[in-house]
């Protein structure tokens, strides 16, 4: 399961960016707001490169950007291969998405907690982030249900919920 989710994951996760990507260059021109370099930012901070303030590179602010999201993806894939999949899910991973930002932001100085943001910053940071988390989610759920139900579904199928008397799915099941 893990060969398979590593793939679906990355094909999901940059499917996901592909799409979070087209949502803020629509909502950009109808805004005005202009690009991030965030994303440019925090990688050069991780891997030691020289910032370029004002200036940072495309190509940077690309990678970082694909790169999270084929990353991220590979969690998701995780979770539909194991059973956990559809809306309930690709919120839960909303989650996972606004995290692994906040905490690579943070760490690296780049960013500053979401709680200090202007609120238009933080709403529309949200959207797109839930735009990526829906997208991956349905590509990842798409791929993942190729192989049939995960064990998590088969399981629900038995006795749906959560029963601490009821033991996992026997192997092969």
């Amino acid at each position: 399961m893990l060969t398979r989710a590593l793939r679906q994951g990355l094909v999901a996760g940059l499917a996901g960016a592909a799409v979070m990507t087209a949502g803020e260059k629509l909502e950009q021109r109808l805004t005005g707001r202009p690009d991030s370099h965030v994303p440019a930012r925090v990688l050069a901070r991780l891997t030691g490169r020289p910032e370029r303030p004002g200036r940072q590179s495309r190509a940077m602010n690309l990678g970082m950007h694909f790169g999270q999201g084929a990353v991220l993806g590979v969690v998701r894939a995780l979770m539909a291969n194991a059973g956990v999949r559809g809306p309930v899910a690709s919120a839960m991973f909303t989650v996972v998405r606004l995290s692994n930002d906040q905490i690579l932001e943070n760490a690296t100085g780049v960013g500053a907690p979401p709680q200090t943001w202007p609120r238009s910053e933080l709403v529309v940071d949200l959207v797109h982030k839930t735009v990526y988390a829906f997208a991956t989610g349905a590509v990842a759920d798409a791929l993942a249900a190729r192989h049939g139900p995960g064990p998590g579904q088969r399981h629900a199928a038995l006795l749906p919920g959560r029963h601490s008397d009821v033991g996992p799915l026997p192997r092969g099941r």
